[in-house]
């Protein structure tokens, strides 16, 4: 198999993004930069359940031994590469449906989160691959509180943000509050 490309902050990657497609890149790329604001190891590559099995079976069976915590899988259409993971690791994989297809990703939503009994993947929304970074961030600081702190930085930040639009709507008011942007 080749070496995954690792990414975001030294030491040993703790996440794995795994996509089918290098056009999966451009929404994948979210779960690398949230990952990378959140200082968390990770390492990032290719490999298709359908177009290459075997190298999505060689990246699942070796991710334990690279360190690997959490596998992130992002993949578009019939979406079998969270499931194929799944089915070959015991660590936590969280799926990404990915739109792309005719069907806009509804698609790939069904096949990643209809999984049978005693190979589950957790699943995130069409496209959210930010999401399934902090869901998997949120996995590791059950035991790393470096982690837990970070995301409760960035959990206050987006509390933040609300209460600064929440003031800014009261203080213009509801039909100039989108004039102003």
């Amino acid at each position: 198999m080749n070496a995954p490309l690792s990414g975001g902050q030294a030491g040993t990657p703790l996440v794995g993004i795994v996509m089918g497609s290098d056009s999966d890149l451009p929404i994948m790329k979210k779960a690398a930069l949230m990952l990378e604001d959140l200082e968390i190891p990770f390492e990032v590559t290719i490999a298709s359940a359908h177009r290459h099995p075997e190298l999505s079976r060689q990246f699942a069976l070796g991710a334990e031994d690279r360190g690997l915590k959490v596998i992130i899988a992002g993949a578009g259409a019939a979406a079998h590469l969270a499931g194929v993971i799944a089915a070959h690791t015991w660590l936590p994989v969280i799926g990404v449906p990915l739109t792309g297809s005719p069907l806009g990703g509804k698609d790939a939503l069904y096949a990643t989160v209809q999984m049978p009994p005693g190979v589950p993947v957790a699943t995130v929304g069409i496209d959210g691959a930010r999401n399934a970074a902090i869901l998997a961030a949120q996995i590791l600081a059950t035991s790393d509180e470096g982690i837990a702190a970070r995301l409760k930085d960035y959990k206050r930040k987006l509390a933040e943000g609300v209460e600064t639009k929440a003031n800014r709507l009261a203080e213009v008011g509801y039909r100039s509050y989108r004039k102003l942007d």
